[in-house]
């Protein structure tokens, strides 16, 4: 076995084993790879190469901040039932370990580590002397040139007075004070999640409270280090700098427009203009004529095909108008704003008649989007589905959206002028 070692160190022991039975049938039973184990790792003691040394970093208050991400999907969240794929940016000053972190769920993109960076800039109140990531052409493979999002990276650490620095390919110990942080502030979510009994959240908002109140309460055991750091921390600039990118994009006839592969709805007024759209992390704005006419969330890709985020709130008017198109509507699977919608529309298309379930099913999209009432009707939905029931619109109307009462009919009658003269002193000379 030495020279299969002396050739390539790297060989375990079970290998090893297994070659042993294989020449010499009968004679290295299995239970004797515990002792081989330790035979070998005994002689890479001895004579084997030597290993890689860590070296452990004095960190300076103020000297560093480190950004990276992490995916969360390991942690099952749910928005409204549906499975959300999503990762954090995550932000940590070396020195006293106080974090920032919030909601990424798209790449990452230089939008999401521009938005993030400085909303931990600011928050911290204070800019570190370096700022440290992993590589650059991760964090910005949204981006189509290379040299462009080098420019991008180079304004934004120049505008806070940053020196930025980045760890080797594949070295993410490098990054330690960070990677570190990312296993810990998993856990700690983690575990207020089974407190709070389920990973379900009405809203993508709520979901971002919830992670930032388990921050907050990680940086209260780290108050007195950063107490320390901010006094180090360098000046903020007066303001913020770009955390967007612009594209244009037209309207088509249909009521969308598509930005970065991923279609959008608008208003059926933009139908025919051309937006100019700023892209966030976590939205898109429109403006028209330097007017925001227009702002969605963000919508996220897909692996095949092209991504939507569609409202139906923008379509619905139209097809009160024209209700029958909503069958065959190539996008129709999107309107639904919740599942319950999508389950009931399956229910009324297998029982009813296709002009009264598309009909019945526009009145209820109607009856959620002017009204305000989308969830508390989506339960009702639930329910008659469960009791094997099909809504009756009228009735949910009377119900949701109750007809204001008519305002009473007031009649004023005019008196006489001649009434006012019994108020005058009969002594006083008119």
């Amino acid at each position: 076995m030495l020279p299969l070692l002396r050739s390539d160190p790297g060989l375990r022991a079970i290998t090893l084993l297994g070659k042993l039975q294989e020449t010499h049938p009968g004679e290295f039973p299995d239970s004797m790879r515990r002792t081989l184990e330790r035979r070998v790792s005994q002689w890479r003691a001895l004579e084997g190469p030597g290993k890689e040394v860590f070296f452990p970093q004095e960190h300076l208050p103020g000297a560093q901040g480190l950004s990276d991400f992490t995916d969360m999907g390991g942690l099952g969240i749910t928005i409204t039932g549906v499975p959300f794929a999503h990762r954090l940016y995550h932000f940590v000053l070396a020195f006293s370990h106080w974090e920032y972190a919030c909601v990424v769920d798209g790449g990452e993109s230089f939008e999401a580590l521009s938005q993030g960076l400085q909303n931990a800039l600011w928050q911290a109140g204070g800019c570190p002397r370096e700022h440290r990531t992993d590589s650059l052409s991760a964090a910005f493979r949204n981006l189509q040139e290379q040299d462009d999002f080098t420019v991008r990276y180079a304004a934004l650490l120049e505008h806070y007075g940053m020196v930025g620095t980045r760890n080797n390919r594949g070295r993410g110990h490098e990054n330690g004070s960070v990677e570190s942080s990312h296993r810990h502030l998993k856990e700690a979510i983690d575990q207020a999640l089974m407190l709070r009994g389920h990973r379900d959240f009405a809203e993508r908002a709520a979901y971002d409270g919830f992670v930032r109140e388990v921050v907050m309460r990680r940086n209260r055991r780290n108050a007195a280090g950063f107490n320390v750091e901010r006094e180090h921390l360098h000046d903020l600039p007066e303001r913020r700098t770009t955390d967007f990118v612009e594209e244009e994009a037209r309207v088509t006839r249909c009521g969308t427009f598509t930005v970065r592969g991923i279609l959008y709805s608008a208003p059926s007024r933009l139908i025919g203009h051309r937006l100019r759209v700023r892209l966030y992390n976590d939205r898109l704005d429109c403006y028209l004529s330097g007017a925001l006419v227009h702002s969605t969330q963000r919508g996220t890709r897909v692996p095949y095909g092209r991504g939507r985020a569609l409202d139906y709130r923008h379509f619905i008017d139209a097809l009160k108008r024209k209700p029958q198109a909503f069958r065959g509507l190539a996008f129709r699977d999107d309107l639904f704003p919740r599942e319950a919608y999508r389950r009931t529309w399956e229910q009324l298309e297998a029982r009813l008649a296709q002009r009264e379930a598309c009909k019945l099913m526009v009145g209820l999209l109607e009856l959620a989007a002017h009204h305000g009432v989308e969830a508390i009707l989506a339960e009702r939905l639930d329910a008659l589905l469960a009791a094997g029931k099909l809504p009756e619109l009228e009735q949910l109307r009377h119900e949701f959206a109750p007809r204001q009462p008519q305002c009473p009919e007031v009649v004023v009658e005019t008196p006489s002028a001649a009434l006012y003269d019994t108020l005058l002193d009969d002594e006083v000379p008119v």
